[in-house]
């Protein structure tokens, strides 16, 4: 019990320190965690703006409130420091019913390996986009992501730095960061604080009224068939969806 209340109080603190979401089809902070030599792993993202803006954010973009937006990824593990992905299909159910497809993603992620069972680890991906008009002003976009962690006992605390590149010169670089916070409570079961953020271009961060900013209380379960993720996220700004429920779907084929 004096483990639990030590955790609260570090969830209330990074809380009370703020976080963002912008709309998107996966939200997850990556701990370095890839797909055993060999192997295909097949995760599902899924997320549902519950109340969010009812402005699209560009001309023809798909509307946040009242939109379910997901994608599949297909992972493959190269080496022990290295997995390749494949995002496809990426695809939303607007408000009005409409199934839309959105695109599709590759991905290159280089880690440390093993790093589940390393108390310090890191790691890097690397994604490739090409969107579709509605999901994004640009066709082809992409993101750098560092991975920082450490499990410090029934602890974990992992930093991913993201900066987003829609390949419009140094100047157009977006820092969109996430933050998890993680206590396990059996070998099976672990409760996080996840917090993802928008804070604009790197040379010129937005006001903050105007930044994305939201919180997710999260409960990963393991089981026989599957890895679950599940998550409800709030928004701490005007800028930012207030509510989003996630779930995120992981078995390696």
């Amino acid at each position: 019990m004096h483990l639990f209340r030590r955790f609260i109080v570090i969830l209330l603190c990074v809380a009370a320190a703020g976080s963002a979401l912008a709309q998107t089809d996966e939200i997850q902070v990556y701990d370095a965690a890839i797909a055993p030599v060999g192997i295909i792993n097949l995760t599902v993202h899924d997320n549902y703006t519950w109340r969010g803006s009812d402005t699209p954010a560009f001309r023809g973009a798909i509307v946040a409130d009242k939109s379910l937006n997901g994608v599949a990824e297909w992972a493959y593990g190269g080496a022990p420091w290295f997995e390749a992905g494949l995002y496809l299909p990426l695809y939303s159910l607007t408000h009005s019913g409409s199934l839309l497809y959105n695109g599709m993603k590759l991905r290159a992620l280089f880690v440390t390996p093993d790093a589940a069972h390393r108390e310090f680890f890191y790691g890097v991906n690397f994604e490739f986009s090409f969107n579709t008009t509605h999901w994004d002003e640009h066709t082809y976009t992409s993101e750098i992501r560092p991975i920082v962690g450490a499990h410090l006992g029934r602890f974990d605390l992992i930093f991913n730095p993201i900066v987003d590149n829609s390949w419009n010169g140094v100047s157009g670089l977006e820092f969109v960061p996430a933050t998890r916070l993680s206590m396990a409570l059996s070998e099976n079961y672990k409760v996080s604080l996840e917090e993802y953020d928008d804070f604009g271009r790197i040379t010129h961060f937005l006001p903050a009224s105007a930044q994305s900013h939201q919180l997710f209380g999260v409960i990963d379960v393991n089981t026989r068939w599957a890895s679950i993720e599940a998550g409800i996220g709030a928004g701490l700004t005007s800028a930012s969806d207030h509510w989003v429920f996630k779930l995120i779907l992981s078995k390696d084929l």
